[in-house]
């Protein structure tokens, strides 16, 4: 039996890292459990919205991305039926809090970069959580090697089918009936896309081309808290890809979860880890619901094979789901 972590992470996903250098940036310990032997870097890139760049700001670690990714002037929706671009949308607008800025991010950079970050040992490998009990107000966490790891505070950031979101009595996520085919592809000599986020929706499917950097492509073909248990990123609000936010939205979730632990916890602190994670899940409720039903909507519209849906998406709708699409992401979660 090992002694008491104050804060245990659960996976060392986006959300796991952003939570856990969130907390060190506050002078507060924690501990990554990550069941994986490595860095998980699968996913290729994803879609990095004006919300994710802030909140990589208050990481510290926004301009490290910056730098090896392009910076995209315009989102254009071409029509699967006719070929012919059913929107454009200029990217280069001012949101609530300054101009937005987009790009397609490559996943493991993004992790390394995070990883990076942090002091030596935070991230403990090859260690999966498959049992929780309660001790009191300790959280006995039983390990799949045999051994016990004991926890003040568990936050769980370890995916769709999370333990922790499980132990706290959360729905398991409902099949969407759509999926989604992504890679990613190299150009030594160069591209030539330009700064153009391009999208082919209709037909039922939904398809993008969105280039990373000079040289690399991405294309896809397509209750929170307990105690002092709670869940954030993809076990906390699971959505489907239409809006590319399931990233930028656990990045948000690490920033916020360590300023309200960091705030209670931390130098100076005098707060409890249960009103700390209480007040993490008042200020991330709400905004999940709108970024899953939003997602889960502007799919529907997109990818519909109905008559009158495709007609009024052609004539109508495509514009304004763009628009949905960059208003989502006007939402700064603020400093540590």
């Amino acid at each position: 039996m090992e002694g008491v972590e104050e804060i245990v992470i659960a996976g060392a996903g986006l959300a796991g890292l952003a939570t856990a250098l969130g907390l060190h940036r506050k002078g507060v310990r924690s501990v990554v459990l990550e069941s994986s032997a490595t860095l998980r870097a699968s996913g290729y890139a994803f879609t990095t919205w004006t919300n994710a760049f802030r909140a990589l700001d208050a990481l510290g670690v926004g301009d490290k991305i910056r730098e090896h990714h392009l910076l995209y002037e315009r989102l254009v929706a071409f029509s699967a039926s006719t070929g012919e671009a059913a929107a454009k949308l200029s990217l280069k607008m001012q949101g609530k809090s300054g101009p937005h800025e987009i790009r397609c991010v490559k996943r493991n950079f993004l992790l390394e970069t995070l990883e990076n970050e942090l002091p030596e040992g935070t991230i403990r490998y090859s260690s999966k959580i498959v049992a929780i009990e309660e001790e009191g107000n300790v959280k006995l966490l039983h390990m799949a090697d045999g051994s016990t790891i004991r926890a003040n505070v568990l936050v769980g950031c370890d995916g769709v089918n999370s333990v922790v979101a499980r132990w706290l009595g959360l729905h398991k996520p409902i099949l969407s009936g759509r999926s989604a085919t992504r890679g990613l592809a190299e150009h030594p000599a160069g591209h030539r896309l330009g700064p153009e986020l391009r999208q082919v929706i209709g037909h039922g499917c939904r398809s993008g081309v969105l280039p990373c950097s000079d040289t690399s492509v991405y294309w896809n073909y397509t209750c929170i808290c307990r105690g002092g248990v709670c869940v954030a990123g993809d076990a906390f609000h699971p959505m489907t890809p239409e809006l590319g936010q399931g990233g930028c939205a656990a990045l948000e979730d690490g920033v916020v979860l360590a300023r309200c632990l960091g705030e209670a916890l931390g130098a100076g602190g005098h707060g409890s880890a249960e009103a700390a994670l209480a007040k993490y899940a008042g200020e991330r409720r709400w905004r999940a619901v709108r970024l899953v039903t939003a997602a889960y909507f502007v799919g529907f519209v997109q990818q519909s094979s109905n008559p009158a849906i495709k007609f009024l998406r052609e004539k109508f709708l495509s514009g304004l789901l763009a628009r949905v699409m960059v208003d989502m992401a006007d939402y700064d979660c603020g400093k540590l």
